[in-house]
C-alpha cells in the first residue's frame, strides 16, 4: 500500500462556496500512481467547511450560500460567542453542519467523482483568510 499526504494553503476567498477540485488534485499528483484507493481532504479550520456537490452551474453555489444564510442567520441575540463579529458563531454552526472533511474513492489514478461533482470550499466568514487543507491518499 502507498500513502501520500500533502498540505495545501488555499488563498483567501470571499464568503461563499468555491470549487477547489483542481487545486486539490494539483496539490497531490501522486494520486495518479494509485489504481484503487481513497483520498481524504480535511480542512484545519472551524469556520469553513468542505462538501461535494454540483460542479457546473454556479447558481447552485449561490443557492447554497442563500440557504445557509437563511438557516443560520447572523445577529441572533441568543448567540454568546460573538467576539469576532456577527458572522463568527454562524460560521461555526455552518461548518459543523457541513463537516470538516470529504472522502473520495480513487479509481485508475483519478478521483472517482461523478460527472457533475466537485469539491467545495465553503467559506462562512466575511474575512476568513487563507485556509489550510491536509490531503491524504492511500491505496494500491
Amino acid at each position: 500500500m502507498k500513502i501520500f499526504q500533502q498540505t495545501l494553503q488555499l488563498r483567501e476567498r470571499k464568503r461563499g462556496f468555491h470549487l477547489i477540485t483542481a487545486e486539490v488534485t494539483n496539490a497531490l499528483p501522486q494520486i495518479q500512481e494509485l489504481k484503487a484507493g481513497i483520498c481524504q481532504v480535511f480542512i484545519q479550520h472551524t469556520s469553513a467547511s468542505l462538501t461535494i456537490n454540483e460542479n457546473a452551474d454556479p447558481t447552485v453555489r449561490l443557492d447554497f450560500e442563500m440557504y445557509f444564510n437563511k438557516a443560520v442567520p447572523e445577529n441572533d441575540p441568543d448567540y454568546l460567542h460573538d467576539d469576532e463579529g456577527s458572522d463568527d458563531m454562524p460560521a461555526h454552526l455552518k461548518a459543523a453542519m457541513l463537516g470538516s472533511s470529504v472522502t473520495i474513492p480513487i479509481r485508475n489514478g483519478r478521483l472517482a467523482l461523478g460527472m457533475w461533482q466537485g469539491i467545495y470550499l465553503c467559506e462562512h466568514r466575511n474575512y476568513g483568510g487563507n485556509r489550510m487543507l491536509v490531503i491524504s491518499a492511500w491505496g494500491e
